[in-house]
């Protein structure tokens, strides 16, 4: 099988396309490319061949004889998205709409598409599943919520989307991000021995591992169409969700000497438990392997190991917002996010 993985240059398609490339699948990547100028660390993984390429400038050609999309590149998180709300809307709702289009004109088979479990927004009582009502509260869920709308219409045999509603990613990847909550605690642990929260840590968050997420990917490639076509999976696990006070416990155990504190409530009111019982029974083959222990523990290992420093916590590459920032004030990339012609 040939799978065309967008954004392999990020934080998640760095660890899927190694891991396709390992099962014996022919991966071709496509990435734009704002976040490649440092790596993490090396894993020793194949990279594949990979299209420097923009999402919007995507053809039919680019999609000639691939049997499947994993849709990954989009502007990441909320802070980005508040940055440049119109962009994103133009990205990561026109751009993954109109490859979905692409991709069927195209014949290509299946498109996976990374969703999130931040569409869930604020909920309160029983955990939200695939058919609770979604609530997005940024631009970056509200443009997931409208890919799932529009790309689902698109379905037909021969063409079947499916839309992975991912928890909150965390753990070690060559192209890291230290701006998603497990990440960030685990930096500044290592590199304050202090965890200090400004708020009480009492929103409740689902997490996943990014190789459970490439592993849900994997799975989802391999099952029968019937299994798959046009449905929407919480990519998870029921018992992880935690509070954000939970997970920075958890964090201040694992890193020696590391003080833990809590503040007032917060303003974000951004809450929700995920139920991920689709998934496990409709995808057997499905189950995560990492817990939040065990993705600190990785971390703290690796840091260990590489000698991270407090000037690599914070260097600007591993934080999305940050990159995106710097690349416009040195103007690399125009208003609508676009690569500038060199000087």
């Amino acid at each position: 099988m040939i799978v065309l993985v967008t954004g392999t240059e990020g934080y998640l398609g760095s660890l899927l396309a190694p891991e396709l490339i390992r099962q014996g699948y022919e991966v071709i990547g496509l990435d734009t490319g704002f976040y490649k100028e440092r790596t993490f660390y090396r894993d020793g993984g194949t990279t594949p061949l990979t299209l420097a390429k923009d999402l919007r400038d995507i053809t039919v050609e680019d999609l000639k004889g691939v049997d499947a999309v994993v849709h990954m590149a989009e502007l990441s998180n909320d802070p980005a998205g508040q940055l440049a709300p119109n962009i994103t809307y133009e990205i990561n709702h026109k751009g993954s709409v109109h490859l979905a289009e692409l991709a069927r004109k195209a014949g290509v088979k299946r498109f996976v598409y990374m969703s999130s479990c931040s569409v869930y927004g604020v909920s309160e009582g029983d955990d939200v599943t695939e058919e609770s009502s979604v609530d997005p509260r940024t631009a970056y869920a509200i443009c997931k919520t409208l890919v799932e709308r529009d790309v689902k219409p698109l379905a037909r045999k021969g063409f079947s989307p499916t839309f992975m509603r991912n928890a909150t990613a965390y753990g070690a990847s060559p192209r890291m991000r230290f701006d998603i909550v497990l990440n960030d605690l685990a930096g500044l642990a290592w590199t304050t021995k202090e965890i200090k929260m400004t708020s009480d840590g009492t929103p409740w968050r689902p997490l996943v591992h990014g190789l459970d997420i490439a592993r849900a990917i994997i799975v989802v490639l391999q099952a029968p169409t019937e299994a798959i076509h046009n449905e929407v999976f919480n990519v998870g696990d029921t018992s992880h969700n935690y509070r954000v006070r939970e997970i920075a416990e958890v964090v201040g155990e694992v890193f020696p000497g590391c003080r833990v504190s809590f503040g007032a409530p917060g303003q974000d009111n951004r809450s929700y438990r995920v139920s991920f019982e689709k998934i496990r029974k409709h995808l057997p083959g499905f189950r995560c392997a990492w817990d939040a222990r065990r993705g600190a523990k990785q971390l703290y290992d690796l840091f260990k190991r590489i000698d991270m420093t407090k000037d690599v916590f914070e260097y600007r590459t591993f934080t999305r917002l940050k990159q995106l920032e710097y690349l416009i004030q040195t103007q690399q990339i125009d208003d609508h996010f676009f690569w500038t012609d060199a000087p």
